[in-house]
């Protein structure tokens, strides 16, 4: 099945209306319109393979333009040919010497990179006969690695200390996979209270979700400092002391002003504050890190986080408490497990980003490969979830009692 020549690699922009109804809104972005850049892979004998990147709706023709740049580099390609060397193929799209002046590895290219890869992935695991995630926990931990491009980040974690987490993970392996089967990977809910909604709205929105089996929630904040008091009050007292409250500012704020604006809401016990600062600020994130320690409140950031090398430098510098990795901002597949693998060396929990149309439907796939084969672990651990768009896949992400329901054959 491996055996298939790549002849065509299209590419659509695919957009949906939600700012008229504030879907997704926030303090960066107040009227988000949910939008892809779909790819498709197509080979002799009919197999395709379905990838994606996410974006917001302007400047998603740019992306389109930069997959069609990169559909050179795969068309006339055989299957078989990239997953054998698939590093080789990874380091192909991302480090042509013209091409990765516009990155390199980072922003429009590395978005499109992103669309190609998933297809690429989902292409392999339809031709194998399994769901992504199951192509992953099932591949030898050398074939594995192979797949990996560590350049750049050797001096946080070598290979070899790469391939020793997936031997070790080995132990309990087939036990976690029944688990994940039987009971889904814990996720938490973003779509109560996107900065845009009214206050009945989230109400009723809230009561919904705790109707429904919820007991994690996140909060849109950082436009205006009394308005995030009274949503988090709100937010509190509907869903009680014992369940958890995150909180996520989208990179509205300065240093400082991170600071003082999260003390300020310390009192509704909020987990996590996500993005407080610039995505780029390494620096600042550590110094919010460590101001908002002694408050119980830990740092999340990833979702714009551009490549392996910056999460392995805010790993290094002790900047963020959370990992949040997405399925598109980075290179698929092949850096994000690198990422997964980093994340477990330095002992910091992956919670996934997946706001946004497609990211809940990819990296299902990628938390379930986390815990049943590196990890080992739920503590901390859950998975962004948001109720919007699934009505448009042909497989859906499937929710049972606030848990991600493992994916069967076919969807990818």
């Amino acid at each position: 099945m491996l055996k298939r020549k790549i002849i065509n690699l299209s590419v659509s922009d695919v957009r949906f209306p939600t700012s008229l109804e504030q879907h997704g809104s926030d303090a960066m972005h107040p009227d988000p319109d949910y939008s892809v850049a779909y790819a498709v892979i197509e080979t002799q004998g009919g197999l395709k393979g379905y990838g994606l990147t996410f974006t917001l709706g302007k400047g998603t023709e740019i992306v389109v333009c930069a997959v069609k740049a990169l559909s050179a580099f795969v068309i006339g390609k055989h299957l078989e040919d990239i997953v054998d060397d698939f590093r080789g193929f990874y380091r192909l799209l991302t480090s042509d010497g013209q091409m990765r002046w516009i990155g390199p590895e980072k922003g429009v290219i590395q978005l499109a990179t992103a669309a190609v890869l998933n297809a690429v992935w989902d292409l392999w695991a339809r031709a194998e006969g399994k769901p992504l995630w199951k192509l992953l926990v099932d591949m030898d931990p050398e074939k594995l690695i192979s797949c990996i491009e560590f350049r750049y980040i050797t001096d946080a974690l070598t290979e070899k200390e790469a391939l020793d987490i997936l031997l070790r993970a080995q132990d309990g392996k087939r036990k976690r996979e029944e688990q994940m089967l039987q009971e889904g990977y814990p996720a938490y809910t973003t779509s109560c209270a996107w900065i845009g909604y009214s206050d009945e709205q989230l109400k009723e929105l809230c009561m919904k979700a705790l109707n429904d089996g919820w007991t994690r929630f996140k909060v849109k904040v950082g436009a205006d400092l009394q308005d995030d008091i009274r949503r988090c009050s709100l937010i509190r007292k509907m869903i009680g002391p014992d369940n958890v409250l995150m909180i996520d500012a989208n990179q509205r704020w300065d240093v400082a002003e991170a600071i003082e604006w999260v003390s300020r809401l310390a009192e509704f016990k909020p987990l996590w504050i996500e993005e407080p600062t610039s995505p780029d600020d390494i620096l600042g994130h550590a110094a919010i890190a460590k101001a908002l320690a002694p408050l119980g409140i830990g740092v999340a950031t990833g979702e714009q986080c551009h490549n392996r090398v910056m999460f392995k430098q805010l790993l290094q510098a002790s900047a963020l408490q959370f990992v949040q990795i997405d399925s598109c901002r980075l290179g698929s597949v092949n850096e994000n497990l690198s990422v997964l693998l980093l994340a477990h060396k330095f002992g910091v929990p992956v919670c996934p980003h997946a706001g946004g149309v497609g990211l809940c439907e990819l990296v299902q796939h990628l938390i379930l490969f986390d815990y049943i084969s590196v990890s080992g672990s739920l503590e901390n651990r859950m998975c962004e979830y948001v109720d919007h768009l699934h009505e448009h896949f042909t497989n859906p992400v499937i929710i049972t009692n606030a848990s991600y329901v493992p994916p069967k054959v076919g969807q990818n």
